[in-house]
């Protein structure tokens, strides 16, 4: 549904602002793409900003004029704590602190499954169980959703917190049996949360409609998000491909995969 006259999408070079741009335009009359480095001219119905989120005055003018925005920017892995306080923390906070200025009401967080990392894959959770980062990168994205949860209860810009699981054309592992969302259904996730009547601070869990789950999303029905896909066409290939888990791994024992044992804190 095309109810806003412009959008604005963070981290349009990035690998979901790539597979969403084109998505995107049919939610808006103009969609504005931003990212920190230059990733080349707009086409029909877009402007492009280069912006780093980190620059305060950069974001109040990126985030001026626009009706919503969809955040995809910002560091997208693990990696050490200071690009991830620059892109995923401070870059929050400027873009929240900017939304309030400039009068947005509606945001599209994209969050992670990382978030939630140190719950066992034999567990199924819902946006009620509390925050168990398997990381820094999750621990950031933790608190962008804590940061969401303040605005709207101070200022009522509203936000759709979605912990993105595995987005890519299909799975790749087993594991993205249980956490993969195909392009179409983020896109229609996403085209949920901007349509919803009423949003509020809503956690939802990005994921398709995957026989395997460890994601409950009933507390976020109000959304109206139905997805079309799922990842058990893929199945077959997926065990074809791969090897039978180690059960003993840690990887294998939590749902936040590699992060779980990955990251600058175990060097």
């Amino acid at each position: 549904m095309n109810l806003h006259n412009r959008i604005l999408m963070t981290g349009a070079a990035g690998g979901l602002g790539t597979a969403m741009r084109g998505r995107l335009k049919s939610n808006c009359n103009l969609l504005r793409l931003s990212d920190r480095l230059p990733f080349g001219p707009a086409a029909d119905r877009e402007e492009v900003v280069v912006a780093d989120l980190a620059d305060a005055a950069a974001v109040m003018e990126m985030v001026q004029g626009v009706d919503a925005i969809v955040h995809f920017g910002g560091v997208s892995v693990e990696s050490p704590f200071e690009p991830i306080l620059k892109g995923n923390i401070l870059g929050a906070y400027n873009l929240y602190e900017a939304a309030r200025k400039q009068g947005v009401k509606r945001i599209i967080f994209a969050s992670s499954n990382h978030v939630t990392g140190f719950y066992r894959q034999s567990e199924t959770i819902d946006a009620d169980n509390p925050p168990r980062p398997d990381g820094l990168y999750g621990l950031s994205k933790a608190f962008g959703e804590d940061l969401a949860r303040l605005y709207f209860d101070r200022y009522g810009i509203e936000t759709a917190c979605v912990r993105i699981g595995s987005s890519f054309p299909e799975p790749k592992d087993r594991r993205m049996l249980a956490t993969w969302i195909s392009f179409d259904d983020l896109h229609r996730l996403i085209s949920a949360c901007l349509s919803t009547p009423v949003l509020g601070h809503t956690i939802i869990f990005g994921m398709s409609n995957n026989a395997v789950t460890w994601w409950d999303n009933s507390r976020a029905r109000h959304v109206g998000y139905v997805p079309k896909d799922s990842s058990d066409v893929f199945r077959d290939a997926v065990y074809a491909k791969t090897s039978a888990p180690d059960l003993s791994d840690a990887a294998v024992q939590f749902q936040g995969g590699m992060f779980v044992r990955t990251g600058p804190f175990n060097q």
